[in-house]
């Protein structure tokens, strides 16, 4: 989706200041040099947290003004239809699984005991918990799951390798469709006087 050249520009935050200001001060000093941006941005990162609040406050004044003038241009933005919706990305039910990892085999396993001992616990609790007894694991124990991963990863490469060379990497069930219920045929006078006479022999 192209880009909407009306849309006003994004804030900056203080700290987004305070890397422009140091990168306009490194080119003043060094306008021959250039700039690994890793490397610059962690530097900057380490001068940031050894800053008192005094040395940040000017930052912190051009972030407020900044805030402000984004705000009125928002105010007055009109989006172009359809502008800011992201289009959802369609999953191909074809596609194959992904691999699982060694903790996730382990989880599939250990959850239902997580869940068993501790049945009031949050899924966030049973992660964490889940987490530890992983961490506990000695390489024996985890030499299982790591082997069922690499099966499974040998699984998915095979498996995508036939799906981006077009063929079917697996064949969908086919649903066997029901037969029709036979309507019952509608009983003719005939068959109702045979039956009427049966009755007759029977009663004589």
């Amino acid at each position: 989706m192209p880009k909407d050249a009306d849309k006003p520009r994004g804030r900056m935050s203080a700290y987004a200041f305070f890397v422009q200001t140091c990168r306009e001060e490194h080119k003043k000093k060094h306008p021959s040099e250039s700039v690994v941006f890793a490397e610059f941005s962690k530097k900057c990162s380490e001068r940031w947290k050894t800053m008192s609040d005094k040395e940040k406050h000017r930052f912190h004044q051009l972030a407020d003004k900044d805030k402000k003038r984004y705000d009125g241009e928002m105010a007055n933005y009109k989006p172009k239809k359809g502008e800011g919706k992201k289009k959802k990305r369609v999953k191909d039910p074809d596609a194959p699984k992904r691999p699982l990892s060694a903790f996730f085999w382990f989880c599939n396993d250990e959850r239902p005991k997580v869940k068993a001992t501790m049945p009031d616990s949050t899924v966030g609790d049973v992660a964490k918990e889940l987490g530890r007894r992983w961490n506990e694991c000695t390489e024996d124990q985890k030499s299982k799951y790591e082997a069922l991963a690499a099966k499974d990863k040998a699984r998915y490469e095979k498996e995508l390798k036939a799906y981006k060379s077009g063929k079917p990497v697996h064949t969908p069930a086919v649903k066997a469709k029901a037969a029709p219920k036979a309507k019952p045929k509608p009983e003719s006078s005939e068959e109702e006087d045979d039956d009427e006479s049966e009755e007759e022999e029977d009663s004589d």
